[in-house]
């Protein structure tokens, strides 16, 4: 079959921002989706931009086409203002982190569409496990050619922007143990997860097909790796990255993206091959980011050479300050740094757990303050 990859100009970038819906005293999460949505509608037509979700206590803001990052941001901001204009005198916060830290699953109720009755019946318990938030990244692709070599490039990349953003130490009410437990649950999903390493659009074409075929999506929307072609807009679609909890937080991850799409889409230019992982060390590297977020050790080369995440971002910085001062978003990108400096949100929420006698309430109350007020970057 033929899947045709929209036209698109290089290195434009859009980004979307999954938010929690939680009770302002309680750090509950609350089943208000469709009142908001409806009172942000005109006329009976819905926002252009902010949607639902499977489940009825997420917001999705969703910003326009941008050429930078500081844009791209800026319209989210300002769609945040419009969703505080009507949870506020509901008594709700917003929340991004890629889990709650006590919400259970069988008390979230499902947004009423087709499309995700349909996931719910396949999927089962897994599928209502779903309570995961998350933070993607569009990046414009000029070149259909591109676009698998970039996917197999970015995965290289993929444990350092997982370990940066992890957000879901506890589940259920449970610390697991793990930085972004989100990163394991949702690849539970049929489609979901690790990329297969395609190297031509055929290929890509033929495994949708396939996949048609046998019945187990209804298109290619429903494939959900964590990085994905989207022919739709003609980008390329980074998804590993857990729920942001600060504009400062998405606007350091968008930049890392954006800055490392144009690197590697610059490379592929000047005839250069990608440094490409073995799928065993790129499934190993994702379960270490998900496992120790900022204190794994990642594999970064096919010969097995091995480097502390932090020290390869901190790198990795460096290496794209240019391109962020051509792509206007110096400032955001060096960002990653103050992350590195006053810890992951999944750091963070431990730590006030931890001085809170593990009050998970207490963390939720953290999550909102951080989204309303901004990271402190002084800690």
């Amino acid at each position: 079959m033929r899947i045709d990859f929209a036209s698109s100009e290089r290195s434009t970038v859009g980004l979307e921002w999954e938010l929690a819906l939680v009770d302002r005293d309680t750090g509950d999460l609350v089943s208000a989706a469709d009142q908001v949505l409806e009172q942000l509608s005109t006329d009976g037509a819905p926002h252009p931009h902010i949607t639902g979700e499977l489940l009825r206590n997420t917001v999705e803001l969703v910003s326009g086409v941008h050429h930078s990052v500081p844009d791209a941001i800026a319209d989210l901001a300002g769609q945040i203002d419009e969703v505080r204009a009507i949870t506020d005198p509901m008594g709700i916060e917003l929340v991004g982190s890629g889990s709650h830290p006590f919400g259970q699953w069988f008390d979230q109720e499902v947004t009423a569409k087709d499309r995700y009755a349909k996931l719910i019946d396949r999927t089962q318990w897994w599928g209502r496990n779903m309570m995961i938030w998350g933070v993607h990244a569009h990046v414009g692709v000029e070149d259909v050619r591109k676009v698998l070599p970039l996917v197999n490039g970015l995965l290289t990349y993929s444990p350092h922007l997982q370990a940066l953003s992890a957000s879901s130490p506890f589940w259920g009410g449970v610390d697991t143990g793990y930085a972004s437990n989100r990163a394991l649950m949702f690849q539970q999903l049929p489609t979901a997860g690790l990329p297969y390493q395609l190297e031509h659009w055929g290929e890509f074409e033929s495994y949708v097909e396939d996949m048609m075929k046998t019945g187990i999506i209804e298109d290619y929307t429903e494939v959900r790796w964590d990085i994905r072609p989207s022919p739709h807009w003609g980008t390329v679609e980074m998804r590993s990255c857990d729920g942001a909890s600060s504009i400062t937080e998405f606007g350091a991850l968008s930049a890392l993206i954006h800055c490392l799409v144009e690197h590697l889409s610059s490379r592929l230019d000047d005839g250069e091959a990608l440094t490409t992982l073995q799928p065993w060390f790129v499934r190993e590297n994702k379960w270490r980011a998900a496992r120790y977020g900022m204190e794994a050790e990642i594999i970064v080369r096919p010969d097995g050479h091995e480097r502390l995440v932090t020290d390869e971002i901190a790198e990795l910085v460096d290496v794209l300050n240019p391109i962020a001062r051509r792509l206007g978003c110096e400032k955001e990108l060096n960002d990653a740094l103050v992350i590195l400096r006053v810890g992951a949100s999944y750091q963070r929420q431990l730590a006030v757990a931890q001085s809170n006698g593990g009050s998970l309430p207490a963390v939720v109350h953290m999550l909102a303050k951080e989204l309303r007020h901004g990271l402190r970057v002084d800690a």
